[in-house]
């Protein structure tokens, strides 16, 4: 080989982009019948199961340290709340004078659907990825980050409030 001649590529493009499209339609249908097993079985969206098992792990929190512990807007941690609520899962509890200062607390049911319901997608990608390397991780990142630029995503606002999740992250 010459010198700054590099290897034909044998796949042709069309192949690895044929390849990465499946994998991410995999990716897709995972996340889609994780939660459609979950809501037959449970009766709870992916987004209520982490916010159950947030709140089983720290005991009564406020929405806002809810939503920093499963990743999700504030305002997107309202809608799950009041979906917990009335399914009798959860309660809101103000123990302060100021009525605006609530916390989110579990009941009996929401303490034994958190102790007893599978794990959440989510934590299987996040214990995955804590036993790739530092170098792993970061390519998945830049990778990850690569193809919302393409779908020009970064502003795209997914309302999640009414716990019927597109995806169960």
């Amino acid at each position: 080989m010459l010198n700054n001649q590099t290897a034909p590529d044998i796949n042709p493009p069309h192949d690895s982009i044929r390849d990465i499209i499946y994998l991410i339609r995999r990716l897709m249908q995972a996340g889609y019948l994780y939660t459609k097993e979950l809501n037959k079985k449970y009766n709870v969206s992916a987004p209520q199961l982490n916010c159950l098992i947030a709140l089983s792990e720290n005991g009564p929190l406020p929405p806002s340290q809810i939503a920093k512990h499963i990743m999700v807007k504030s305002s997107t941690v309202t809608g799950v709340i009041d979906r917990l609520e009335q399914k009798g899962l959860a309660r809101r509890v103000r123990n302060s004078r100021d009525r605006r200062v609530i916390t989110i607390e579990l009941t009996e049911a929401g303490e034994n659907l958190a102790r007893n319901a599978p794990p959440p997608i989510q934590q299987k990608i996040v214990d995955g990825l804590g036993e790739l390397s530092t170098e792993q991780r970061e390519q998945i990142r830049r990778n990850l980050n690569l193809l919302i630029d393409m779908l020009d995503a970064e502003d795209l606002q997914l309302d999640l409030s009414n716990g019927d999740s597109p995806s169960p992250f």
